[in-house]
């Protein structure tokens, strides 16, 4: 009896350890949720509306994807603002409800680093899959389970990554099974390699529903040589989306009307110069409504407001930058657009306010009213800042550049660059969360509160990323001896790595240093700083790159033997926990 149930025990513990494993792949593995992202954009467009989407599932070329079994991958193509991402959203809503079938879906976002790569896209796709159906994980820990976090992040990612999803794809159980993709030409990086997958993939037993903008014909070609598709191209549509945008425009009338106290004549008017100026485009509607239910624009000056939105999406964002040009706060506006415009992610206010350059300090509500100021292209959701489209940016990049970014691009990598590296020299310091004993496990930290760390979390991971886009003058003299990047090193770097591990992105942090050193390559200059290679000093002494429990690990300074030359990196000497 005692040795059935110590086996028993056995059997459990082994259980529980392959569960416990099992979602540390999974954490590992995530980037991105896309079904937060879904709920993200549905909120920040003021919800889904059904009756703006319903037309595409009664779509021939719809149906025909839908119920043909040679038919397995639905092209919806429009130009920007026309709705395409918030009809994907209706589609997956009506995909699961009324379907058996499992379904991945990822949102590309051409403004996030997070969501703007083939990799990403995999990455999301399959913990997607791997967090709705857990027993597929194990495809993942196949590889998993020798190379650790790194699988996902390092040169060879994309092999892995695609190797992983082709098999679960083949999986005999996902027949017929639906992944969509929206935004594909949001994905900047690799977005051939890409194509390339799906067009590979579209002939498994997998549907697939991708949605772009109207593309250059050379990607749309390669696509067409290797595999027959379905278009829904929203311009050929007119009628239809016409129809839904009319819909759209009603439901928004009808909230402004009861938040304003519109009478009659008043909600007509509105309704019908929406109506006449939209030219089917949803994005233009919101903006209009979005400046109608502003509490400032009083209900006597509700049409004088109207009339003065030209139409056309583009017409429209330059009356609203005229309008933050012309307001009290018009440099400071600028200033945030342009952060905003060069960031490779999104940013939340304690992030901004180490960014801008102002002799003034701004709390939280400073900045959500400034960010409200610029909501025409710019919005706030808990406390992360968003362009409201991708057309809002690329408005600002190619429109009205001289207005918000007056040096260039590259002038404005640099003061972000420059900023991050002041708030960090500032911020770092020894043992910064207070934990006073070597090798505490990772998972067991919590950040204090407040939590001195919470304003430089992004400038702790992009700043080397700033420094590399920034002017190559400028840059050369940033890695000069001598130079604030040299002082920084010297002074800063194993608090750096210190507030990196604790961040849990110590892999981003070796990625930058190999930046660094290719930087320094590039520049034809040389940082005595560098000799030792701080991505090697890492990889020497065993920091944690993952985030799993660092029980069984001391952080750097106490691997660090107090006769090894390489310990003087960053001309320090630690032997002591910090």
């Amino acid at each position: 009896m005692f040795i059935i149930r110590r086996r028993q025990d056995q059997i459990r513990l082994l259980q529980e350890k392959h569960q416990e494993d099992d979602k540390q792949c999974l954490k590992d593995l995530h980037l991105t949720n896309p079904r937060d992202d879904k709920q993200r954009i549905q909120d920040i467009k003021g919800g889904l509306l059904k009756d703006s989407y319903r037309w595409v599932l009664d779509h021939a070329d719809f149906r025909q994807w839908r119920d043909d079994p040679q038919s397995r991958l639905l092209w919806i193509k429009g130009d920007p603002g026309k709705g395409k991402t918030m009809l994907l959203c209706g589609i997956i809503d009506e995909l699961e409800k009324e379907s058996a079938n499992r379904l991945s879906y990822f949102f590309c976002q051409a403004t996030d680093a997070r969501r703007n790569s083939a990799t990403a896209v995999l990455r999301g796709l399959i913990y997607n899959l791997a967090h709705q159906y857990p027993p597929l994980i194990w495809y993942v820990r196949d590889k998993y389970d020798d190379a650790g976090k790194e699988l996902f992040n390092d040169g060879n990612a994309w092999l892995a990554l695609s190797g992983i999803l082709t098999t679960i794809l083949n999986e005999s159980s996902l027949e017929d099974d639906i992944i969509i993709i929206d935004a594909l030409d949001e994905c900047d990086i690799d977005r051939l390699q890409l194509l390339d997958f799906i067009a590979k993939s579209s002939s498994s037993r997998v549907k697939w529903i991708v949605s772009s903008r109207n593309w250059p014909d050379a990607e749309e070609r390669k696509l067409d040589k290797t595999i027959q598709y379905t278009r829904i191209i929203l311009e050929s549509n007119e009628d239809s989306v016409s129809s839904a945008v009319h819909t759209y425009i009603r439901y928004k009338v009808d909230q402004l009307a009861l938040d304003k106290k519109y009478d009659d004549e008043t909600r007509d008017a509105v309704q019908h110069h929406l109506i006449s100026n939209a030219n089917g485009t949803f994005l233009w509607v919101a903006l209009a409504c979005q400046e109608l239910a502003d509490s400032k624009v009083q209900k006597q000056h509700t049409l004088a407001k109207l009339k003065s939105f030209p139409p056309g999406l583009d017409s429209l964002y330059k009356k609203m930058m005229e309008c933050i040009c012309g307001s009290d706060n018009a440099a400071l506006c600028k200033q945030i657009l342009a952060i905003a415009s060069v960031v490779y992610r999104p940013i939340d206010l304690k992030e901004l306010r180490v960014l801008i350059e102002s002799p003034e300090d701004f709390d939280d509500d400073d900045l959500e009213e400034i960010i409200e100021s610029c909501s025409p292209f710019l919005t706030l959701r808990h406390g992360v800042i968003y362009f409201v489209h991708q057309s809002a940016k690329d408005f600002l990049l190619n429109k009205a550049l001289d207005q918000i970014l007056p040096f260039g691009i590259a002038h404005q990598h640099r003061a972000v660059f420059s900023r991050s590296l002041e708030a960090l020299s500032g911020t770092l310091r020894r043992d910064i969360y207070s934990l006073r004993i070597p090798g505490f496990p990772i998972d067991q930290v919590s950040p204090p509160n407040p939590d001195p760390l919470a304003s430089t979390r992004y400038s702790c991971v992009y700043w080397v990323d700033h420094l590399g886009d920034s002017d190559p003058v400028e840059r050369m003299r940033d890695l000069q001896d001598g130079s604030v990047v040299h002082a920084f090193l010297k002074r800063k770097y194993l608090y750096w790595l210190e507030a990196v591990g604790l961040m849990r992105s110590m892999q981003e942090g070796v990625l930058a240093m190999r930046k660094l050193e290719a930087l320094v390559v590039s520049s034809r200059d040389f940082i005595h700083i560098l000799q030792r290679r701080p991505d090697i000093f890492i990889e020497k002494y065993e920091i944690p790159t993952t985030d799993r429990t660092t029980s069984r690990r001391a952080p750097v300074y106490s691997f660090s033997p107090a006769g090894d030359r390489d310990c003087s990196v960053a001309g320090l000497r630690i032997s002591t926990c910090v």
